[in-house]
């Protein structure tokens, strides 16, 4: 069933019982809250939650269906179907007749609904039968509760149903419940009636003045029929007119081009046809015996010539009319169609369907259906996972830690969580990176402030990606520029290995982002360099894990006067990758700001590894270092030991280098100077308090674009 029956369930136990009722019900027949309109539930839910509402209440599951038939009506009406159902019939037979094609039109939305099938029987005794049909057994006591609620609100009638017989079905052939109901129908009375006149919105007056006229017209008929029979196959293009025997006489001229077979003189309707609904065996006696139904049929497909038996079936849907003086049956059908997909899919046009046919209209129309439905499913989905949320707030409060991990180092944000003082670090000797985009400004100056989001959002979260595949520590964002390091706040042998391959499928990974001002792939500038850094925690309410020193101001360097499209390398980091099996171009001698000239190069791919390693797609082995080796070789549980014995030991030990070195009239590394040998002993030149930084508010005298240098001044904050 849909889910649009559980939600009129779970609402009349709400509002005749009350929401705690409802929550203990739900619990008991073990069934979520709430329901998607538009989505499929198996119906054990449905029987299971009647199941224990009988058990709660302690009455009978007759009494707990009837209530729900009576409810589920005025939930229609509630729902939008009130004029629908208002003006199915004139009468309540008539209504009762034609809800197998509000079901039929309904499918167009519910695709998958399996509904009731309904028949009026009158019998020669003059009583009412009512045969129900359905696939689902013992819910037959809904339909008592329906149609008494419908004679009372639309034709002011009361009417008692009682079960005559429960038969073994024989003649359908899929519906696998029949129930007869005797329905026996009376007035509510002269009284009534009275009181609804005097109530001044004249509905039981419209009512009189209808049956008034139903009850006086007489039809006229002609002597004969004045139409041509070449004209009457054109006007009706799908119809099908056949004897007793079921053999064709003659079909309409649409259906003749895409069943080619039924021109054949003696041909079967069996033959070429299969019945959908109703679910029966197609022979004249049962035809006549669901009459009033609407009957849809099938095309076989090995009946269809080989050109056509790779298109969908064609469905016909129409009613049947018995032509007692020439013992013969008229089909009169049109395609059964949802939407212009299905047209497509048929091979068919809109052209093909006789303009006065509405199927034309219902088509279009119901493509427009079709859109708002769906978007009235995303709608309730992001409605529940709104109320999921909020329902789960105090859970997800605790996932703050996580939150707080992927801010800071574990072993910094374990010392903060258990508030200690966290002391800076010194690291002999790491890798930096910094990105940022090419000509980010003027993409700023000509796009909407959400474009700009966007596309640093799908940026970064792919290079976020990357960070876990190569295991290299996200330092901070800004704006447009990313920087990463490699050996901090653990440090790896494997450092400068790790950033270069990261920066490879950063490159990789930044082609996948499309600029919403050309629509073509963005580019990047990307810069390396190895040396040594002091690392710590800044700030209380929001605290950071920075890097100080002049490393991390050559390798802004190294970003600003790079090329788009390339990663540029100072001479440290190529020193470190040289004998990595990394291919390495040599760019020549640079003029660097703050440090001269230098010899740079440009890292251009990996030998060694496949792209899918460098991204970590697929199950194929990705980056595998010597160092993660190592860490292998001595067992996960060892390697968990080590590093939280000895982190804290590891911290203690360059925090005292630092303080002894603050105490020592040590020399501090100059903007002029080259940065240090990463190979080299360098702890009795690194002072945690005479860093010099450059003036990076100075604009770069070496002709390039203002673009270039435009993160010196956002990385001041870093730096």
């Amino acid at each position: 069933m849909y889910g649009f029956i559980n939600t009129c369930l779970r609402t009349l136990v709400v509002e005749k019982f009350g929401e705690e009722t409802w929550e203990k019900l739900r619990l008991l027949a073990e069934v979520q809250d709430t329901f998607m309109t538009y989505e499929i539930y198996d119906d054990v839910i449905t029987l299971r939650l009647v199941q224990e509402a009988c058990k709660m209440l302690d009455v009978s599951s007759e009494v707990v269906l009837k209530l729900f038939g009576e409810y589920f009506f005025s939930f229609c009406k509630m729902s939008g179907y009130d004029t629908m159902l208002r003006t199915l019939g004139g009468n309540l037979v008539e209504f009762i007749e034609n809800l197998d094609a509000l079901h039929s039109y309904l499918a167009l939305s519910y695709e998958e609904m399996n509904a009731p099938s309904f028949r009026v029987e009158r019998t020669n005794d003059g009583r009412t039968l009512l045969h129900y049909y359905s696939d689902r057994k013992g819910l037959h006591y809904i339909v008592p509760g329906i149609i008494e609620a419908v004679a009372k609100d639309f034709f002011g009638s009361k009417v008692t149903m009682t079960i005559l017989e429960q038969p073994k079905e024989q003649e359908r052939t899929g519906k696998r419940e029949h129930v007869i109901f005797l329905m026996t129908q009376t007035s509510e009375g002269a009284k009534g009636e009275e009181a609804h006149l005097n109530g001044g919105d004249g509905t039981v007056e419209r009512k009189v003045m209808s049956d008034h006229i139903q009850h006086s017209f007489c039809p006229r008929y002609p002597k004969r029929l004045w139409i041509e029979e070449q004209a009457f196959c054109n006007a009706f293009p799908f119809h099908i007119v056949f004897d007793q025997n079921l053999v064709v006489k003659h079909t309409g001229v649409n259906i003749q081009k895409f069943v080619p077979g039924l021109q054949k003189t003696g041909c079967r309707l069996d033959e070429y046809f299969s019945v959908v609904h109703p679910e029966v065996t197609l022979n004249i006696h049962s035809i006549k015996k669901f009459i009033n139904s609407q009957f849809v049929l099938k095309t076989r497909r090995e009946m269809l010539p080989e050109s056509l038996q790779n298109q969908t079936m064609l469905k016909l849907r129409g009613q049947m009319v018995w032509m007692e003086s020439l013992h013969c049956m008229v089909y009169l059908c049109s395609p059964k169609l949802r939407s212009l997909q299905e047209l497509e899919e048929r091979g068919l046009h809109l052209a093909d369907i006789a303009q006065h046919d509405t199927t034309r209209d219902l088509i279009l129309l119901n493509q427009q259906r079709l859109a708002e439905i769906e978007l009235s499913n995303q709608l309730e989905r992001k409605k529940e996972e709104l109320r999921i949320l909020s329902r789960n707030l105090e859970v997800e409060k605790k996932k703050t830690e996580t939150l707080l991990y992927a801010m800071l180092p574990r072993h910094v944000a374990n010392q903060l969580k258990e508030g200690k003082k966290v002391d800076a670090g010194e690291f002999k000797v790491c890798t930096i990176l910094f990105s940022d985009v090419v000509t980010f400004t003027n993409i700023c100056a000509a796009c909407e402030p959400i474009q700009i989001v966007h596309m640093l959002n799908s940026m970064y979260s792919r290079f976020d990606r990357l960070t876990n595949v190569h295991d290299v520590y996200k330092v901070e964002t800004i704006g447009d520029a990313y920087m990463v390091v490699g050996g901090v706040p653990i440090p790896k042998d494997t450092h400068a290995e790790r950033v270069a391959n990261f920066a490879l499928g950063m490159r990789i990974a930044a082609r996948e982002v499309t600029n919403p001002i050309t629509g073509k792939p963005i580019q990047i500038r990307v810069g390396l360099h190895t040396g040594p850094v002091l690392a710590g925690v800044v700030g209380e309410k929001m605290p950071r894990y920075c890097l100080f020193g002049d490393t991390v101001n050559t390798a802004s360097r190294m970003e600003s006067h790079g090329v788009p499209d390339h990663i540029h390398l100072s001479p440290f980091t190529y020193s470190a990758l040289k004998d990595k099996m990394f291919e390495i171009r040599e760019r020549g001698e640079i003029q660097v700001k703050g440090k001269g000239l230098m010899d740079t190069y440009f890292l251009i791919q990996n030998l060694q590894l496949s792209e899918d390693q460098i991204m970590g797609r697929g199950k194929e082995e990705t980056c595998v270092y010597r160092d993660n080796l190592q860490e292998e070789e001595h067992g996960p549980d060892n390697k968990t030991a080590e590093e939280q014995n000895n982190v804290s030991e590891v911290e203690e030990e360059r925090t005292s280098s630092i303080k002894e070195e603050s105490r020592s009239s040590s020399a501090h590394l100059s903007a002029d100077d080259p940065s240090p040998d990463p190979s080299a002993d360098i702890t009795s030149s690194v002072s945690a308090v005479h860093y010099h930084v450059p003036d990076y508010f100075a604009p770069v005298d070496d002709g390039l674009p203002p673009e270039n240098i435009s993160i010196n001044s956002r990385l001041c904050t870093v730096l």
